[in-house]
């Protein structure tokens, strides 16, 4: 697993950026939490360069509105075949499958992360995303699992330092 070519960050929303779990109101509104510290995370990376992109099968504006403030610009939402866009990601910006860390924690996950580089997971992913991961997290999913891989990949690259912290989180 090398994290110094990778320039590229993927991310699903359910399980992964949240705990996967979802508060349901009469009204019908979905609500999810995130963590502010991976928040934080995906600020950093974008204000060195990394792209940052969501992939993810839910649909909530609530959640487009969260990822845009942290200065997401590719957010796919409402996707029922992650592959195809995934591939039309790649190639609308000349990008290399081996440069990308996708991090997934359940079957509609599972093609992704075997055609990327770095295929991650939380640590309450499914045994079957799990099993093809290049690196488990130590954290749950919505819990800092998304920092942790940030990080260590910011780290690799002598690009994580505690000078110029201005993301909001």
């Amino acid at each position: 697993m090398d994290l110094t070519e990778i320039s590229v960050f993927i991310f699903d929303v359910d399980g992964v950026l949240t705990d996967g779990r979802v508060v349901c109101y009469e009204s019908g509104e979905q609500v999810r939490t995130f963590l502010v510290k991976d928040g934080y995370a995906i600020e950093k990376a974008l204000q060195l360069g990394f792209r940052v992109a969501i992939i993810s099968g839910g649909a909530q504006e609530g959640v487009r509105k969260r990822l845009e403030f942290l200065g997401i610009k590719d957010v796919f939402l409402g996707v029922k075949n992650k592959v195809d866009v995934l591939n039309s990601y790649v190639k609308k910006h000349n990008l290399a499958f081996k440069n990308i860390l996708y991090m997934g924690d359940d079957l509609p996950d599972f093609e992704v992360l075997t055609l990327c580089g770095v295929a991650t997971c939380p640590a309450d992913a499914s045994e079957e995303i799990k099993h093809i991961s290049n690196y488990i997290s130590t954290k749950n999913g919505g819990n800092g699992a998304v920092r942790e891989v940030i990080e260590l990949v910011l780290k690799s690259q002598n690009k994580w330092s505690i000078t110029n912290n201005r993301a909001n989180g």
